[in-house]
């Protein structure tokens, strides 16, 4: 599981039960609980916002590494940012600060952390901690100063990286940045720079002067007509690759969904609106051979696990029970039979 989650580059976990199943769909015999232990428990993981502002599940051992290349980010100190928060930028710097002064290894919850703030910065920190966007906590994960910590009933809490962790290695921002490059394109690649940009959450100019920096790591190849770059190393490996038929369900968010670009070598341009939806939902889809061929959900009743099957063109017989086998798979992982339904294709 530990492998897996550095391998992908993180797992999105904006949802927590979605992280869960996304390693469900990678990983033999997990369960909710190991990955729960993984976090609160051993702390092999570490739960904070990364690429694209958002919260993943990162190898413990590789948060410095994301930590390193996150800090470059200058979004938090150009005008439009902080005349949303409301500061000047030494006001800010004083609340990121007074934050990564307040947190040690022990979790509190917002509240409490924006009491501190307020004591060390003013209430101009607290009232932005407290705002329904919580603004203060991306850039503060950004910097390493904040991460997840053990849920309290319904509360969040939040410790420091490197007091919860006990260790803390952060490279150079370059050698991050070509380490980054490295596992996405060994995960998610062939890329070109803007797909490893929107990835990433940034500039496409930036993310090529990173990539231009590999030089020979990287090999130029074209994907039926697209320019993209790639791993010299794997280049070999990937030429002797056989596709191999499969048919898998996975999760909302899924970082194989979020990470494959452009997007019409994923899906077709008719169904896109019911995979990519309003507010960056992405929804949980049939994977079929490396393509999306509908989408999914699941839910609780009659001691069972309901699982409902949109798919967008007629499926053969052997993909139907694939569905199936998908389906009972989740069952042993939420501990109910699971029943399938399929409804009409919508192509």
């Amino acid at each position: 599981m530990l492998n897996v989650v550095s391998e992908v580059c993180g797992i999105h976990a904006q949802v927590q039960s979605s992280a869960e199943l996304q390693l469900w769909s990678r990983v033999n015999r997990v369960t909710a609980g190991d990955v729960r232990a993984a976090l609160w428990e051993e702390r092999s993981l570490i739960r904070t916002w990364c690429m694209r502002g958002t919260l993943h599940l990162l190898l413990a051992e590789d948060a410095g590494l994301y930590v390193a290349a996150l800090r470059q980010h200058d979004r938090w100190w150009k005008g439009a940012w902080l005349r949303m928060v409301g500061m000047t930028e030494p006001e800010l710097r004083a609340v990121l600060e007074a934050i990564r002064e307040s947190l040690e290894a022990e979790p509190i919850t917002r509240e409490a952390l924006a009491e501190k703030v307020a004591a060390r910065a003013g209430p101009k920190g607290r009232d932005r901690m407290m705002s329904g966007w919580g603004e203060m906590l991306k850039p503060a994960a950004f910097h390493g100063y904040l991460c997840s910590g053990p849920p309290r009933g319904q509360s969040v809490t939040f410790v420091r990286p490197d007091r919860w962790l006990g260790k803390w290695a952060m490279p150079a921002p370059a050698d991050a940045w070509r380490e980054i490059v490295r596992r996405y394109l060994r995960a998610y690649g062939p890329a070109d720079r803007a797909e490893f940009a929107r990835w990433w959450g940034m500039q496409p100019a930036p993310a090529g002067r990173v990539m231009k920096a590999m030089g020979d790591e990287l090999r130029a190849v074209d994907i039926e007509g697209h320019s993209a770059w790639m791993l010299a190393g794997d280049l070999k490996a990937m030429q002797r690759t056989r596709v191999q038929s499969a048919t898998r369900l996975l999760a909302g968010f899924d970082v194989y969904v979020a990470g494959t670009r452009p997007r019409e070598s994923l899906v077709d341009r008719r169904f896109e609106d019911l995979v990519f939806r309003k507010a960056g939902w992405i929804s949980p889809v049939v994977l079929i051979n490396g393509c999306i061929a509908g989408v999914w959900r699941h839910e609780r009743g009659g001691g069972r696990v309901n699982v409902s099957v949109q798919p967008f063109r007629a499926l053969s017989g052997a993909q139907r029970t694939a569905i199936k086998e998908e389906a009972d798979r989740l069952g042993n992982f939420l501990d109910a039979p699971a029943a399938v339904s399929l409804a009409s294709p919508v192509g």
